[in-house]
Order: C-alpha cells, then sequence, then structure tokens
C-alpha cells in the first residue's frame, strides 16, 4: 500500500468514527465549552509561573485533576503534574500498558514581579503568558471534559501531564525526567502550545547553552594598566565567535545572548560572563559547534593574556543547557494523524520547520511525538504585548480530540495508532 493510500485509509477511519454518536457528542461538547475553556485559561495565565517556580500553578492542576475524575494524580520528584484517564488494556504491569502522553507546560518566561494580568478587548486576551503556555493548558481540561461527556473508553491509558521547565534555562527538565522513568514506558506523545490546528511541529531542534566567565585579578585602569582584563578577553571572544561558519542544511545557529561584568568606567574587570545560545537540527553539527566555540573561548583568554605577558585571565565553560535534536517519517503514522485531523476540522496542515519543544525529547528516543497547536490566534509570544485571539478556537481542542482517539484506540471501534515499544534507550 503506498503513502497515498495509507492516508486516505486514516481519512476514511476518521471520517467513520466522528459520524459516531459518542463522537459527535463529545465534539458538540467542545464547541459549547468554548466560553468555559477560555475562563480557565485567563484564570491560569493569571497564577504566576516562572521556570523553576512552578508551584502554585502546578497545585492549581493537582486540584483540577482531581475534580475531574483522573486517577493516580501525583506530582513528581522535579514538579511535573500527572492524572491518568485508565485505558482498557489488559497488561497487568502499567509499565506493559500502551501508554500515550498529553500535555502543556506550566512554566513562563515572565519573572516573578511581572503583572500578569490579563485584559479583555474585542475577542482579544493580552497577557503575559496567554497563549504561552496558557492556552496549552487550559486545553488539558477541556478534552477530558469532552472525553467524559462522550463516555468513550480507550485502549491506551491516556495521561495528562502539566510539564515543568519547558522554557529557557528549564532545560526541558520536566519531559527529561518522564523520558528518563524505567517504570514510565510511553509508546507516543502529544505536546500542545498556542498555534492554529494547521500546524504540525514533528522535528526537533537540539541546543546547547553555556555560561562562560572570565576572571582576571582586576585593578586601577590608570595604576595597574598593563594587567589582562576579563571584559578585553570576553570581547576577543565575541567577536571570534561572530565569524563562525555554520551550514545552513542541517540548520545550525549561534548567539551570545546575554553579556555582563565589571564594576566602573576606570577599573579593569576581574570578571566578565556571558550566555551563549548554539542551535542545530543535527546533534552531530551541534556538537562540532561547542568544540569550535570552547577552542575559541580559551584562545580569546589565551590572546588576553598573550597581549600583557601575562597568564592571569583564566575561563570558566559552564553547560547550562542541552536539548536534543531528532527527526521522524513525514509520513509516520503519529504525523498522517495530525494531517488528517487538522483537515477534518478545515484547516490546510502545515508541516512546521524543526522547533524547540516538550516533544524534542521524545523525537530524539524514536518515540512517536507531535506538538499541535491548541486552537486561536496568538501573538506577542514571550513580550508583555503577548496575546491570544479566541476565534473559533475550539477547533483546535476539536482536533487534539481526535487525535487522542487515532492514537489511543476506543474500545470496539478502531485500534491505537500507536504500538507498544520496548525502550532501548533512556534521557541522561
Amino acid at each position: 500500500m503506498g503513502e497515498t493510500d495509507e492516508k486516505d485509509s486514516l481519512t476514511l477511519v476518521l471520517d467513520e468514527l466522528i459520524e459516531l454518536a459518542a463522537l459527535k457528542v463529545g465534539l458538540d461538547n467542545i464547541r459549547h465549552d468554548h466560553e468555559r475553556t477560555t475562563a480557565e485559561q485567563v484564570k491560569i495565565s493569571q497564577i504566576p509561573a516562572p521556570s523553576f517556580s512552578e508551584d502554585l500553578r502546578g497545585q492549581y492542576f493537582l486540584d483540577r485533576f482531581y475534580e475531574l475524575g483522573l486517577t493516580d494524580i501525583h506530582r513528581d520528584a522535579v514538579g511535573n503534574v500527572l492524572g491518568l484517564r485508565s485505558g482498557i488494556g489488559t497488561a497487568a504491569a502499567r509499565r506493559d500498558r500502551l501508554t500515550l502522553v498529553v500535555s502543556a507546560h506550566l512554566d513562563t518566561v515572565f519573572p516573578a514581579a511581572t503583572d500578569v494580568s490579563v485584559h479583555v478587548r474585542d475577542e482579544r486576551l493580552y497577557g503575559p503568558g496567554i497563549a504561552d503556555d496558557g492556552r496549552g493548558l487550559a486545553v488539558l481540561p477541556a478534552l477530558i471534559r469532552a472525553m467524559d461527556t462522550a463516555a468513550l473508553q480507550t485502549i491506551a491509558d491516556v495521561w495528562f501531564v502539566a510539564t515543568v521547565g519547558e522554557e529557557g534555562t528549564g532545560d526541558l527538565r520536566g519531559v527529561k525526567h518522564l523520558f528518563a522513568n524505567p517504570e514510565f514506558v510511553i509508546d507516543g506523545f502529544l505536546s500542545i502550545e498556542p498555534g492554529p490546528p494547521s500546524d504540525i511541529t514533528y522535528l526537533a531542534t537540539g541546543s546547547h547553552r553555556l555560561r562562560v566567565t572570565y576572571t582576571g585579578p582586576g585593578g586601577h585602569s590608570f595604576g595597574n594598566f598593563g594587567t589582562p582584563s576579563a571584559i578585553h578577553a570576553l570581547g576577543r571572544a565575541i567577536a571570534r565567535i561572530a565569524e563562525v561558519s555554520v551550514p545552513t542544511s542541517p540548520k545550525t545557529t549561534f548567539t551570545v545572548g546575554v553579556i555582563e561584568g565589571g564594576t566602573s568606567v576606570n577599573t579593569i574587570a576581574a570578571q566578565a560572563s556571558m550566555l551563549v545560545d548554539l542551535r542545530s537540527n543535527s546533534d552531530l553539527h551541534l556538537a562540532h559547534l561547542e568544540d569550535e566555540i570552547t577552542h575559541l573561548l580559551h584562545s580569546a583568554a589565551g590572546e588576553e593574556n598573550d597581549r600583557w605577558n601575562s597568564h592571569a585571565v583564566t575561563v570558566g565553560i559552564e553547560q547550562i543547557g542541552r536539548r536534543p535534536s531528532g527527526s521522524q517519517l513525514s509520513d509516520s503514522p503519529i504525523v498522517r494523524a495530525a494531517v488528517v485531523t487538522a483537515r477534518a476540522v478545515g484547516y490546510a496542515p502545515h508541516l512546521n520547520d524543526a522547533q524547540s519543544t516538550d516533544a524534542n525529547v521524545a523525537i530524539s528516543l524514536g518515540i512517536p511525538a507531535v506538538t499541535l497547536g491548541g486552537g486561536g490566534e496568538a501573538g506577542g509570544v514571550h513580550t508583555l504585548g503577548e496575546f491570544f485571539d479566541t476565534r473559533d478556537a475550539y477547533t483546535g481542542v476539536q482536533r487534539l480530540f481526535m487525535m487522542i482517539i487515532l492514537l489511543a484506540g476506543l474500545r470496539k471501534l478502531n485500534d491505537p495508532i500507536l504500538s507498544k515499544r520496548i525502550p532501548e534507550q533512556s534521557v541522561q
């Protein structure tokens, strides 16, 4: 059977399913639930949740999962909040049962002091984090309500998870912890982010992040002239980094995002530091880039010392982030499911370029995973002017509802497109 035939067959399966009374009940519930979902999105977004400080928002989800009737509800060692909607699998041990994770991330990029109030103008919601990932988080309860209203019995266990540490230096610590647990064998992973139902992220951009610190003796700018400067060494390093050549395919990038150091205009700096972001769609190219940058960082310290016939300036390099890259075929079952469900709610599917999301870890391990939009239109993401347009946003929830049905399967109706895997790798 060719690729086109396979896609057509999956469309036929979905077409038959959505004509069933139970499925219609679930889809209608999502549409009628639109205002309730939007109200919860506002409520969630107004709970501060900077990376590493997600406890308050996590507690909200603990309470909500209990209210929604999930089981095995708990917060794990790193702060992820999990709740189970059990399937009808027959395996005695949970690790041997077919398992789908549906997730959204708790954390935002905004510091604790940020005013996260949400304001409504026309049909737009304005507030830091209202879209990323306020929308994804609000969709989790909406999906659970729809499945319960339709009385759906999935074959696979479906875990709903609110993860920590997706943003910035959180370094995907929430999902890394999930996949490092040998007793929690995940067969498919669905991550929800802001975006329309057309978008499909199935490729993962990897990143390495470095904190680089130059240290020297310092001194007075006039009285101690001739002493090597930590800032000058940093400047030499930045100039060298700026000249690095990287391939366009696989896309590979670098930037110095933050610089700090010095005490006054007339002081030879005793310390200077920077944060460096390296990214690539290939782990191999990313490793080569980090090796090259590391060599340049040491060379910059040597150049500053040689300039003043000294050995006083040293450099320290700390890796503060490591996100894996990965790929999967565009005609893999989970991507085909994302394509047909997008069409089912009236959108032309769009396969995104590689991105960095919670799905990175699963994709890097060869586990079927996609990141999909929760519906609506978002803008100004990661800025104080972030907004979310609520019009027709429920279509994103309907699309995700159908994704769960295809991935997890329904008792006596359709087999899951996921299959049980034998774990071969773990996250380091």
